[in-house]
C-alpha cells in the first residue's frame, strides 16, 4: 500500500508540473484507460444504436480490456475510412441497460508524418456539410495570398481561423461541423473551426481530414471527460501535418504548438465524415461518429452517454 501511494503522489507531481509548462499538454507518451459507458434509454419498437470502436494506429495502442455489450450486436466497418462500428439490436427487454467499452491505450505524441500519395484525391472531395465553393475559395486565397507552397498556404489559412472564429456554444447551428454556418457565424466549437479550415484547405488544392474523440486531461489522474474533442490534418510535403485549431484559439500562447503538433493526452475513436455504413441509418450516412448514434422507429435519440479514464503510470 505504501509504494503504490508513493507511486500515486509521484504520478500527481509529474502531472501537475507538466500541465504548469504546457497547460493541457501532454508531451512523449501518454497511458491510460478509457472507459465510454452508454445507457439505453426505454425501447419501444424497432431500434437500432450505432456506436464507433476505437482501433490501434501509428499512433496509439489500443487494448479493449472489457466489452460489455448485453444484447444482440455486430461489428462492421464504415466504407470510405475503415473504422470499427458496433451495430447493436436493443429489444424493449435492454430497456434501461449500460453498455460500456473499456479500453488500456497508449498514445504518442503527433508530428508531422509521412503520408500515401494514392490518399490526396479522396480529401479534396466535398462533404455534405464541408462543400466546396466560391466563397471558400475566394476566402482562402486572400489568407494564402503571396505563400508559394502547401505548407505556408495552411498555416495561413490556420492563422486566418483563429483571427475569423470565437470558440462559443451558445444559440443554435454549432456542434455540427458545418463550414457553412462556422463562415457565417464565425462561432461554434472543434467541430466547426476545423470544418471550416478544412473546407479552406480544399477549396485551393490543399487535401484535409477529420478525425475525432477525446482529450484526456493533462492536470488530472482520473475523472470525467466533459465530452468530445476534434482536430484536422492537412496535406503537405508528402506528409500529413496535424492542427488543433479550437485549441489555439482558446491557448495563443500555444498556436505555434498546435500547428503541426497533437499532444499524447488525445484519444481518436474514428475518422472522417459522411460514415457510410451497412447497415445503414434511416437518417443516411452519418455525419461524424462520437456519441453513439440511437434511431428507435426511425427517430434520433441521444443516449446518456459517459466518457471517464485513469492514467496509468507516469
Amino acid at each position: 500500500m505504501r509504494l503504490l501511494s508513493l507511486s500515486i503522489f509521484f504520478l500527481s507531481i509529474a502531472i501537475a508540473t507538466r500541465a504548469a509548462d504546457n497547460p493541457g499538454i501532454v508531451k512523449g507518451t501518454d497511458q491510460f484507460e478509457f472507459v465510454y459507458r452508454v445507457k439505453l434509454p426505454e425501447i419501444k419498437g424497432d431500434a437500432r444504436v450505432w456506436l464507433p470502436l476505437a482501433k490501434t494506429d501509428a499512433f496509439q495502442t489500443v487494448t479493449e480490456e472489457k466489452l460489455n455489450i448485453p444484447m444482440k450486436w455486430e461489428k462492421v466497418q464504415d466504407r470510405d475510412y475503415g473504422n470499427d462500428i458496433c451495430v447493436l439490436y436493443p429489444q424493449p427487454a435492454d430497456s434501461g441497460k449500460t453498455i460500456e467499452v473499456r479500453y488500456r491505450v497508449v498514445r504518442k505524441e503527433k508530428a508531422a508524418y509521412s503520408a500515401n500519395s494514392a490518399e490526396a484525391a479522396r480529401f479534396l472531395r466535398p462533404e455534405k456539410l464541408v462543400p466546396l465553393n466560391e466563397t471558400f475559395k475566394t476566402l482562402a486565397e486572400k489568407a494564402a495570398a503571396g505563400k508559394t507552397d502547401d505548407f505556408e498556404r495552411a498555416k495561413a489559412i490556420y492563422g486566418h481561423v483563429i483571427g475569423r472564429m470565437r470558440y462559443d456554444k451558445s444559440g443554435t447551428g454549432w456542434g455540427r461541423g458545418d463550414a457553412l454556418y462556422a463562415c457565417d457565424a464565425r462561432t461554434g466549437n472543434c467541430t466547426d473551426f476545423h470544418a471550416y479550415f478544412i473546407a479552406l484547405s480544399r477549396s485551393i488544392g490543399i487535401p484535409a481530414r477529420f478525425a475525432i474523440g477525446a482529450t484526456i486531461p493533462a492536470d488530472k489522474n482520473e475523472g470525467t471527460i466533459d465530452g468530445y474533442h476534434c482536430w484536422a490534418e492537412f496535406l503537405a510535403d508528402g506528409r500529413w501535418v496535424p492542427v488543433d485549431i479550437s485549441e489555439a484559439w482558446k491557448n495563443p500562447k500555444l498556436a505555434d504548438y498546435y500547428f503541426g503538433h497533437n499532444p499524447a493526452n488525445r484519444f481518436e475513436l474514428t475518422k472522417g465524415r459522411d460514415l457510410v455504413v451497412d447497415p445503414e441509418p434511416a437518417s443516411g450516412p452519418i455525419n461524424f461518429l462520437v456519441y453513439p448514434l440511437l434511431e428507435m422507429n426511425g427517430e434520433v435519440i441521444k443516449p446518456e452517454t459517459t466518457f471517464t479514464f485513469r492514467r496509468i503510470g507516469a
